[in-house]
């Protein structure tokens, strides 16, 4: 996602001299299409996240338009006060990006792991939070966002190459997009797993199972209608998400679903914790926390025989 967002970043560059992007050491051989098309656009602020956040701010009230990147936590974590008092509580349009959400730096250790950036994002007002699920729909999102008023969260995967089943690049703000129609349980998910959600629900077909798949991509604002219109047609719902329980696509199905009193019993599969110092591959990971295609077909089985533990 992140190639297909940086040359996107300079085609709207072209068009709005305002654009800047920063980095803290990070970003080789995924910046250059910008950087090499606009060098006296392009700071990289040394490794010191706070400190790019801060000049990305001050460059915001001077007029321009920031974009800083960094990976996820990196982005999301170590400057956040400076995201909340600056871009956010002065309504500027500092855009922040983070690559690598969930566990796609896994070999790098839990410190590079992305599984609380769109919590702690979205529970400041004021700031829109935006998570594609593939790289054809990381285009359509900022092609959609880019100019808004105000900060804007960028939740990227590394992936440019495979494209969710049934997405085809789709993206509106405030809206969920429908990969797959089904009758039997739902799943919502956020994020490139959409992947292994789509596989789930293959999985599932083939055991005579009608699975509807549903991709949160915007949180602020949130798909509320959107997941009622689903809500509201299924006993059975799961949400699958690369980022722990609290706080992500899972917390936001049931506080939707608890506030406008859906029926529906939700189970959540999320990653529970990552603080025993195993690291592995990204398809390791999604394995051992039960996030794999055939993991998630299970647990939508046995929440369906209601067998699933509470």
């Amino acid at each position: 996602m992140r190639i297909s967002f940086i040359k996107t970043l300079a085609e709207l560059a072209d068009r709005d001299a305002r654009i800047v992007l920063l980095t803290a050491d990070l970003g080789y051989m995924a910046l250059e299409p910008f950087v090499e098309k606009f060098p006296d656009r392009f700071f990289n602020v040394g490794v010191g996240e706070q400190n790019m956040v801060g000049v990305a701010t001050g460059l915001a009230e001077a007029g321009f338009l920031p974009f800083v990147y960094s990976i996820a936590p990196f982005a999301a974590l170590r400057p956040y006060e400076f995201i909340r008092n600056g871009p956010i509580l002065h309504h500027l349009q500092v855009r922040v990006v983070g690559v690598g959400g969930g566990i796609e730096y896994s070999h790098n250790g839990v410190t590079h792991y992305g599984l609380e950036d769109v919590a702690v994002m979205r529970v400041q007002p004021g700031i829109t939070v935006v998570a594609p699920g593939d790289y054809q729909q990381t285009r359509a999102a900022l092609l959609a966002s880019w100019d808004l008023a105000g900060p804007i969260y960028y939740r990227l995967g590394k992936d440019d190459k495979t494209s969710v089943p049934g997405l085809e690049g789709h993206f509106a703000l405030g809206r969920a997009e429908v990969l797959k129609e089904g009758t039997d349980i739902l799943i919502v998910t956020m994020g490139s797993i959409a992947g292994e959600v789509v596989g789930a629900a293959k999985i599932l077909a083939e055991q005579g199972v009608s699975a509807c798949v549903l991709l949160v991509s915007s949180f602020n604002p949130a798909p509320v209608e959107d997941l009622i219109d689903h809500l509201d047609r299924f006993q059975q719902v799961i949400t699958a998400e690369a980022h722990y329980p609290s706080g992500g696509v899972g917390s936001l199905v049931c506080e939707v679903a608890a506030e406008r009193g859906a029926r529906c019993r939700v189970t959540r599969c999320s990653i529970e914790s990552c603080n025993d110092g195993i690291t592995g591959s990204q398809q390791f990971f999604y394995d051992r926390h039960g996030l794999s295609g055939k993991a998630i077909a299970a647990t939508a089985l046995r929440a369906l025989r209601g067998t699933v533990a509470t």
